[in-house]
This record gives C-alpha cells, sequence and structure tokens, in this order.
C-alpha cells in the first residue's frame, strides 16, 4: 500500500499547455543561481577521467524543496551509480515560477547541462534528436520490449508510435518521458466505507447517489476551490461524452491546419483546433446546442449534490495538483479532482486513498447520451527530459545511459510508487494508487472538447455566475457565446488565419 507523506508534497502536474495554470516567466538572479545539489555517492574525478559528472535541471514537481527533487529521487540516482559507478549524477533544482525561462536562456545561450527539463520553449537544433539511440537497443533490458530496440519499451499509446506531436519541428522526437501524466478523482477509502459505497461509480447517477450518502456520513462529498480547474474539469468530461456525437461532422481540418480529417493518437477521429474554431464562428456549434444545454444542467446538477455552497470563497490550498487540497487532505471532503503527482499532496497519514475515473452519463441522466464512454487524457508532459546538442562525447554517451536507466521497468517502479508516478515504460506497475488515471478509455482524450473565452478570461469565470444561481440559462448562454465567439476570434488572429473565408464574417 502505497501512503503519501507530507514531505514529498507536490506543488503542481505538469499537463497540456491548454489544462496547464499559466506560469510566470519572470528571470530573476536568484532563478540563475540555484543550488548544484550532488545526488549520490562518491567525490568529483572527472577531471582524471575515472568519474563523468553529468548535471539534470528542472522544477521540482514533488516537494517544496529548493535544493533536491526528495529521497525517492535520490534513491534513484543512487541506484544508477550503483549500476554505473563511473557516472555521478547531480540535480539543479529550478524554482517553480521561473524554470521555463531559465531552461530557455541556458538553451540559447548554449550553457545548458546534460539534461534539462522538456516543456519549455525552444528550438530544434538546440537539443539532441534521439531516434538513432531509440532504434537501438536499451542496455539495461536483456529480455522482452526494449531489448531490441528502446523505444518498444515504452507505453506505444502515449510515445513516439502513438502520439506524433511529441515529434519536434523537424521530425524529431527530442525527450524521453520518466512518468505520464493523468487526470482524475482522488477518494477517502475510508469515507466511502462509512457511507457503504463501493468505487469506482460506474454512471453519474451513482454518483449522484454517492454523493448523497457521502453527505449523509459528515463529508462535503467532492472538494471544490477557487481554482479554473474543477469546473474546467467537470465539464470537460461531462461534454466530451455528450457532444461525441458532433465529431465526425465537425472535424473538418487535420491537426496541421489543413482541409481534412483529424485523428487522434487512438486512430479516431478528433476535432482539431481550427475546426473547433470555425465551428463556433460559423454557429455549427453554439451554446444552444442540445448537448451543451444538457452539459451545463448536468453541471449544476452535479453542483448541487457534490459541492459544499461556500465553494466559491474557498482560496486555501490552491496548488494546481489536488483541487481543494485543504477540505480533501483533512478529511472534510471525500473526493477530490487531482493529477497524480497530486498523489504527494495528500497526507494519508489518517485514510488511504485511491483514485478513479470519471463515471458515465447514460440515458438515466439525460436522453441526449448516446453511450461515449468516459474520456479525458493521459500522456507524455509529467517528467520528461531533453539533452542539449552541446552535450558531446563521454558526457553524451554518459547521458543517455542515465536515460536508458530510468526508462527500466524494474529500475524507474521504486521511484513511481514512492511519487505516485504513472508509468511511461510497458512491464512498470508504478502507484497503484493514481493508475485509474490513465486505464481504459479514461487515459484516451476526449475527441472534442469544448471552446473556451479568450485568454484574459478565466475558465471559472465562464460558468460561475451559472453554477452560483447568478445567471439564468439564458443569461449564461448569452454570455458563454460571447466569450466564445470573442475566444475564437483571438485564436485567428494569434493563428494568422484570417484570410479564410469561414474567418473573415
Amino acid at each position: 500500500m502505497l501512503r503519501f507523506s507530507t514531505s514529498e508534497r507536490s506543488r503542481r502536474g505538469f499537463m497540456r499547455s491548454r489544462n496547464s495554470t499559466t506560469m510566470r516567466l519572470t528571470a530573476t538572479a536568484a532563478a540563475l543561481a540555484v543550488g548544484l545539489v550532488a545526488c549520490g555517492s562518491g567525490g568529483d574525478d572527472s577531471s582524471s577521467g575515472k568519474t563523468v559528472t553529468i548535471t539534470l535541471e528542472g522544477p521540482n514537481q514533488w516537494s517544496e524543496s529548493g535544493s533536491s527533487f526528495g529521497k525517492p529521487w535520490e534513491d534513484l540516482v543512487a541506484s544508477f551509480r550503483k549500476a554505473e559507478p563511473n557516472i555521478k549524477v547531480k540535480t539543479v533544482v529550478l524554482p517553480l515560477n521561473s524554470f521555463t525561462q531559465t531552461v530557455s536562456t541556458h538553451l540559447a545561450a548554449g550553457t545548458a547541462p546534460e539534461l534539462v527539463f522538456s516543456q519549455v520553449p525552444h528550438k530544434p537544433h538546440m537539443v539532441h534528436p534521439l531516434d538513432e539511440y531509440l532504434a537501438k537497443p536499451n542496455p539495461y533490458i536483456k529480455s522482452g520490449p526494449g531489448s531490441e530496440k528502446w523505444v518498444d519499451a515504452f507505453k506505444s499509446r502515449y510515445y513516439v508510435q502513438g502520439n506524433p506531436k511529441l515529434r519536434n519541428a523537424d521530425g524529431k522526437v527530442e525527450l524521453v518521458p520518466f512518468n505520464l501524466v493523468g487526470t482524475g478523482i482522488f477518494y477517502n477509502k475510508e469515507a466511502f466505507a462509512k457511507a457503504g459505497l463501493t468505487a469506482p461509480f460506474k454512471t453519474f447517477e451513482d454518483l449522484i447517489q454517492g454523493c448523497a450518502k457521502l453527505k449523509a456520513a459528515g463529508y462535503t462529498p467532492l472538494a471544490m476551490d477557487r481554482s479554473d480547474i474543477g469546473p474546467e474539469w467537470t465539464m470537460r468530461a461531462i461534454s466530451g461524452m455528450l457532444l461525441d456525437k458532433h465529431v465526425e461532422r465537425l472535424n473538418t481540418f487535420d491537426f496541421d491546419g489543413n482541409p481534412g480529417k483529424a485523428t487522434s493518437a487512438t486512430g479516431a477521429p478528433a476535432v482539431a483546433e481550427k475546426a473547433l474554431t470555425k465551428a463556433v464562428l460559423t454557429g455549427e456549434l453554439t451554446t444552444k446546442t442540445p448537448e451543451v444545454v444538457a452539459a451545463l444542467e448536468l453541471l449544476k446538477k452535479m453542483w448541487g449534490a457534490c459541492v459544499d455552497k461556500q465553494w466559491s470563497g474557498n482560496t486555501e490550498g490552491l496548488n494546481g495538483s489536488v483541487v481543494g487540497l485543504r477540505d480533501f487532505s483533512t478529511a472534510k471532503a471525500a473526493m477530490a479532482w487531482g493529477v497524480n503527482f497530486g498523489a504527494g499532496s495528500l497526507n494519508t497519514s489518517k485514510f488511504e486513498v485511491s483514485s478513479m475515473p470519471f463515471p458515465q452519463i447514460t440515458q438515466e441522466s439525460t436522453p441526449l447520451a448516446d453511450g461515449a464512454p468516459p474520456r479525458f487524457g493521459a500522456g507524455v508532459g509529467g517528467t520528461s527530459y531533453m539533452i542539449p546538442s552541446t552535450v558531446k562525447g563521454e558526457k553524451l554517451a554518459a547521458t543517455v545511459k542515465f536515460l536508458q536507466f530510468v526508462s527500466t521497468p524494474a529500475n524507474i517502479d521504486p521511484w513511481l510508487k514512492a511519487t505516485g508516478g504513472i508509468p511511461a515504460v510497458e512491464g512498470a506497475t508504478g502507484a497503484q494508487e493514481t493508475n485509474a488515471f490513465a486505464e481504459g478509455t479514461w487515459g484516451d482524450p476526449a475527441p472534442l472538447e469544448l471552446p473556451v473565452g479568450p485568454t484574459s478570461v478565466t475558465k471559472l469565470s465562464l460558468v460561475e455566475g451559472w453554477l452560483l444561481g447568478t445567471k439564468s440559462m439564458q443569461e449564461q448562454q448569452s454570455y458563454l457565446q460571447d466569450m466564445w465567439t470573442k475566444g475564437a476570434q483571438q485564436i485567428v488572429k494569434d493563428r494568422k488565419w484570417n484570410n479564410e473565408p469561414w474567418a473573415k464574417g
């Protein structure tokens, strides 16, 4: 059983840019003057050629420490040092609010260390393409996937084969994931037992009825705070099922913006950004579309049944990885939205935590349901690193070895279990308490997501009035349609689609 200690608290799950909290890019002298911490044993005598030292720099996703990624990371690095005594790994911990600019600056200046966090702006020539290495055996895997081609060790559903978006502008693969990132619902197993409930909920009505039982047992059913992500993720899960029937009709551009059809990593049709923008501006998808109306109604029904009436005033514990962290971690609430990195934020010394996906919308809840499964999407975007193109010779060889080591099931599994990680490689089990975030259809992306407003408007504000009862359905539809239109117009301007016939109106 995995228990997460408060000393290993996660600060943030790193998601796709559309779902992530925007980080301020403020570089300061302090950000550049971060401490260099050695993880491993032995001295650094690389100058004599006996030891090769490589350095990894990135943000701390697991703890508030400014000098260490935590004991699980140190144990992982120590196990590598045991396997490769002539290679020493050092870690530079970067502040969350400035790591993006720090790494980007280092890459542009040619001063980056051997491994850098991948989710930063850069150009292909600044990092090593890894395709050549991925096509060769992983020396730490003696048999099975990865023993002939390193790339085969990874879950193809998420990496390279199943995710063409991982390739850069030159068509090359440039990062290696240490884990995956997934989203779902954490729940308090003891609260569920007390309420006589069995997880996971299968249908939306099961969830509504379960919330009533949790209230009767003395719990707030679903933790919520004033962040964007609670309402956004809930609406995304609900609307993703109800809008499924419109995917074929609205799928008019591929992901490169060319006329045609877009296909998701699973091979299923998907609605690309350009197609969704066109649908909004041409009126093919509006806030009066019956499935959009139904999604708003079910969202409000869930809020009334499961969320504390004072949710909009809760600003404590905002951390981007567990919604309503304070209420859930103190056992006031029985469930909470979160990402797997949030596992480290949960003090489970008093109760056990597990996870589940959002339940299915059926015709019991709305006649518009057509059997579409709940989908949200998991994938590469958690802990993943690149090798700068300035790394050469024995340093490059040592760095590739480290990446191969951490993509070996037996080597990475202890770290995954200790941090709530979801495996990126076949054969690793990871933390059972968070694996539900990537299992089954829930791990697939929804083929059609609702439009959003302009970047200056928070996602919370798109539905807040509706949930608080200050807007009628008609008022909500009018306001949301205006936000969708303005958001689409901003996308057209940003993408330079002004000359498209559908964008000129």
